[in-house]
């Protein structure tokens, strides 16, 4: 089984159950790299469908404060492109099961080499990418070689993102459709966007793919109704907040996880 297959697996099986996936995001070697794959490890245990690695770049364009804080104090400890490859093999032979996603932007993964970076993804363990500064209208290269390796390239649409180009996004992407809940960055927030069901509604009607929903979902209740409407809820932000500010921060990550999961372990996600 290749990592696009993977991933659809856990979604059909999530559509089954009448639920939606929980995907929650950490970053690769925070607050340190070995607490990191404990964090990680403790997290998938705790009721995570599929885990989003970051990969820690000094430019993170997308990610609000918390991200950023992470990723920066990541890359202070030594943290690097190869090193989060790394560490996710390390993951899998540490026995997780779940589909693991790397997201990272696109300068280091050029640096790097992007044929050499694809590769040694999937080598690692890796079911798929998601490089949230990569433009469609230059994304080919990295489409046929993640194709040629079985990895998805997940693509991302905003709330105003343009109808055709909302097409085009959902043709090429796979795995899922990550829709961004709000204009802006990464962080956690008090309240939902108004127009999110709509959005996700709009997403639905050109798309037969999985819908998975991030940006700005902190809490339970927040998860809670967003796996009303999409087929999986991505936390971030709040989940490393509640981290740093733990004195227990693995087992505080593994109750965050545990908490969203059963917050909608029970959610109707709308059919595919």
């Amino acid at each position: 089984m290749n990592g696009i297959q993977h991933i659809a697996e856990v979604f059909e099986t999530r559509r089954r159950q009448g639920r939606a996936a929980l995907m929650p995001y950490f970053t690769l070697g925070y607050p340190n790299p070995p607490l990191s794959l404990e964090i990680i490890t403790a997290i998938a245990q705790a009721g995570a469908d599929l885990i989003e690695l970051g990969i820690p770049f000094s430019d993170p364009l997308a990610d609000g404060p918390t991200i950023q804080h992470s990723t920066q104090v990541a890359l202070e400890q030594g943290m690097s492109v190869k090193r989060a490859l790394e560490m996710t093999a390390t993951l899998r032979q540490r026995g997780l099961t779940q589909p693991l996603l790397l997201m990272g932007y696109l300068n280091p993964a050029l640096a790097y080499g992007l044929a050499r970076f694809i590769h040694e993804a999937r080598e690692a363990g890796a079911d798929g990418l998601i490089l949230p500064d990569l433009p469609l209208e230059e994304a080919a290269e990295a489409e046929t070689l993640c194709r040629e390796n079985g990895l998805a390239l997940v693509f991302l649409a905003s709330p105003n993102t343009p109808p055709e180009r909302l097409r085009r996004i959902a043709d090429h992407t796979t795995g899922f459709l990550y829709l961004v809940s709000l204009t802006g960055v990464t962080g956690a927030r008090s309240k939902l966007p108004p127009d999110l069901n709509a959005f996700v509604e709009r997403a639905r009607a050109v798309t037969q793919k999985p819908l998975a929903v991030g940006f700005g979902i902190a809490t339970p209740d927040q998860a809670r109704q967003v796996a009303e409407w999409a087929d999986g809820v991505i936390v971030g932000s709040a989940l490393i907040d509640a981290v740093r500010k733990s004195e227990k921060p693995v087992e505080s990550a593994a109750h965050f996880v545990f908490t969203m999961h059963q917050a909608f372990a029970s959610s109707s996600a709308e059919p595919l």
